[in-house]
């Protein structure tokens, strides 16, 4: 079986996934904040299930530095990402930045590994470690434009919410001529879910 490289993003009305003046305080910006998230991942979490389950099916992930942790620079080694002792994954992480950094393993089967030579080879790293099963994109907004204008996302799913931000970091920025099918979409009162695939060649 081929590895199917998938991304899934929650973004707002005007694709907005994540404000431009993230921290400690505001992981997602403080316009953003919880707003993409809150109601249909937490407060109404059964009702979504089948996405949420989705998120975290795959055996390997790639994922921006942002993404990973609020700072900037050189590493802050006592950081370990947002998640706690036993984040989410429990698989390989493949984590972008510019600064080389040691794995860290995590409990629950989770290791986050450094990448500092870009997006192709972060995904390469994690087809690799999939042996086969699902790569996911998992994040920020700017690593998912840097798959998507690369070409290596097979399968797009974005995670509507009804409110729009103004300005903020969008999906599909500086991503020409890109050509997705409509594969799935579920609407409901807290977020629409919309699933898209790369045309076969």
């Amino acid at each position: 079986m081929s590895t199917r490289v998938t991304a899934d993003m929650a973004v707002s009305l005007d694709l907005v996934g994540a404000g431009r003046d993230q921290s400690l305080e505001h992981p997602f910006g403080p316009r953003v904040g919880e707003r993409l998230h809150q109601t249909w991942m937490f407060d109404h979490r059964d009702e979504h299930a089948e996405e949420i389950a989705a998120i975290t099916h795959a055996r390997a992930y790639v994922m921006g530095r942002h993404m990973f942790g609020p700072d900037r620079g050189r590493w802050d080694l006592s950081w370990t990402g947002w998640w706690g002792p036993e984040p989410p994954y429990h698989g390989p992480v493949f984590v972008l930045g510019r600064e080389p950094r040691d794995p860290v393993e995590m409990d629950g089967g989770t290791t986050f590994h450094f990448v500092t030579d870009g997006i192709e080879a972060a995904v390469r790293r994690a087809v690799d470690a999939a042996d086969g099963g699902e790569v996911s994109i998992a994040g920020g907004v700017t690593t998912l434009n840097a798959a998507l204008a690369a070409g290596l996302v097979d399968e797009l799913r974005l995670h509507v919410v009804p409110f729009t931000v103004g300005e903020g970091l969008r999906v599909f920025d500086g991503v020409d001529d890109l050509r997705l099918e409509p594969v799935a979409s579920r609407a409901t009162p807290h977020v629409t879910h919309l699933t898209w695939r790369r045309p076969a060649q």
